[in-house]
Parts: structure tokens; sequence; C-alpha cells
């Protein structure tokens, strides 16, 4: 198995993208930035949220000083804006928990408000170079692929991936750190789920999957997601409407972004529900203040 790192590490520093949370000098905030933001949401589209974001709050303390609702304002179009209000809650923990620093220790990171195990491994391996295994969707995929021989991870991820990519981690801490994101940008470029580039990866000669002939995925049907006429994309027209008011919005206002009534009255009771609006006298609403 260890055959694969110093031909994937290679790779990695030669082709790897220069992304603003990678530079030598990003702080473990904008480290922790990026990770909230990148979840379900491609990179070209979180860069230019990313550094508004980061030239308005800077600092885990910037946020919390905040109304929760300006996170949301701020979230624009990204999707799952839930994920705003969970670093918004985050933020204000790592101030009154841990001084206003993001926590170095897996543990105290896992323990705050919309931290789970990817993101508690991310942070602490991207921000502060330990040794944990960061296991998304790309990372799964290339070690199915590299080290198991079949086409694609299962479908949602499993207990049994999360041991594979443990196995996996090289001893040394400074080198699992960067075995952690080159693996991970293997999977987004080369490795990628549709249309591999099998003729430029690093590993191709050590992969079971190319070594069994490639063959293809036989487990059940990977549904796409779709979004028009939904009640994601409901809840995205509402939203929108109070992002961008100055003053809270009267219900007739939001009526008008949603032809179907039903789902307008779905939408909206499920964004009050999560935290994300909030409902005033006189029927209006408004961002969480």
């Amino acid at each position: 198995m260890t055959g694969i790192h110093d031909p994937v590490l290679a790779w990695y520093d030669a082709n790897k993208r220069v992304l603003p949370w990678r530079e030598a000098g990003a702080s473990p905030w904008a480290v922790m930035v990026s990770e909230f933001m990148l979840q379900q949401t491609p990179v070209n589209r979180v860069l230019p949220a990313y550094e508004r974001w980061l030239a308005r709050w800077p600092t885990p303390a910037d946020l919390a000083a905040e109304a929760p609702g300006e996170a949301v304002r701020a979230w624009d179009r990204l999707g799952y804006p839930r994920r705003a209000l969970r670093l918004h809650a985050a933020a204000q923990a790592i101030v009154e928990r841990h001084g206003g620093e993001v926590p170095d220790d897996h543990a105290a990171l896992l323990a705050l408000p919309g931290v789970g195990t990817y993101t508690a491994a991310a942070i602490a391996s991207f921000a502060f170079g330990q040794r944990h295994a960061v296991v998304d969707t790309n990372v799964r995929r290339v070690l199915a692929r590299s080290l198991t021989g079949v086409a694609q991870p299962s479908i949602s991820p499993t207990a049994a991936d999360q041991r594979l990519a443990v196995s996996a981690l090289p001893d040394d801490e400074a080198t699992a750190a960067r075995w952690a994101v080159a693996s991970m940008e293997l999977g987004a470029l080369v490795c990628t789920a549709r249309t591999p580039n099998c003729a430029g990866c690093p590993i191709r000669s050590r992969c079971a999957w190319v070594l069994a002939g490639s063959p293809p995925y036989d487990g059940p049907p990977r549904k796409g997601q779709t979004y028009e006429g939904t009640d994601r994309q409901a809840r995205g027209r509402l939203l929108a409407v109070l992002r961008s008011a100055s003053a809270p919005v009267a219900k007739a206002e939001l009526d008008a972004c949603w032809p179907d009534a039903v789902q307008r009255e779905r939408a909206l009771d499920g964004l009050v529900a999560d935290g994300l609006v909030e409902p005033l006298a006189r029927s209006r609403y408004r961002l969480p203040g």
C-alpha cells in the first residue's frame, strides 16, 4: 500500500491547484471557513464567497459579533444555508471556549457546532498538519479503485471506508497530512467519477481497478440531484428576497416569489423551523437577528 504514497505526493506537488486556503499564510479559521463552504459545493462557486467572507470576518470573533442573519445573508447562493448558521455558531463557541482561536485538538474541533467527523479531520490535517483520515467522496473513490478494484465506492460513507482510509495513511504525521490533501486532489482532478483520466494517473500501474481491466460499476443506480421545481429551489427564492431586504419583509412579498402556494408555505415553514428565517408580528419575516 505504501507504494502509492510517493507517486501521488509527487503528482500533487506538480499539479495541485493554487487555492487561498492552501497558502502557507492561511489561518486555521480560513481553512475552517473553506471546509464549511466546500461541502457539496464546487470550488469555482466557493472562491468569491470565501474571499468576501474572510475580508469581512477574518477571525471567529469578527463573525461571532454579528447577528446570525448576517452570516445567512453573506452565504448568498452557495446553497445549503444552514451551513452559515452552523459556522456562525461554531465561531461563537470558539470565542467562548477557546479564546477566539480555532482549537488544534481533534476532540475539541469535533465538539464545535456543525463540525462532524470529516470536517474535524480536515481542519486538524490541513490547518495543523496532523495525521487523520480525511475521507470525502473523492478520497473514497481513489481508495476504492486503487486498493479494492471497484469502479465506485458505496453511495454513502461506511465504517469500512473509514477503516480503509486509516489503513492507507502514511505513518509520518507530516506526510500523512500531505497525503490527505493529495489523495483528495487526485480524486477531484484525475480519478473522477464519470470520466477518470487513467492515462494521467500517477498510480495507474498499481491501481487494482485498472489492473482488473477497469470493470464497470455494478451497484445500485446513482440518482442525480434535481433542483428545478423542488422545495430547495423554493427555499432559495424565499431566502433571496430576505437577503436583499434591509428591513423585515411582508408575507405578500414572499408570496409573490413562488407560484405554488402549498409548496411555498412548506418551504417557508421549513426555513423557520431551521432557524434561517424569523417570523415577526403582522405577517412579516426577516433573517435571524
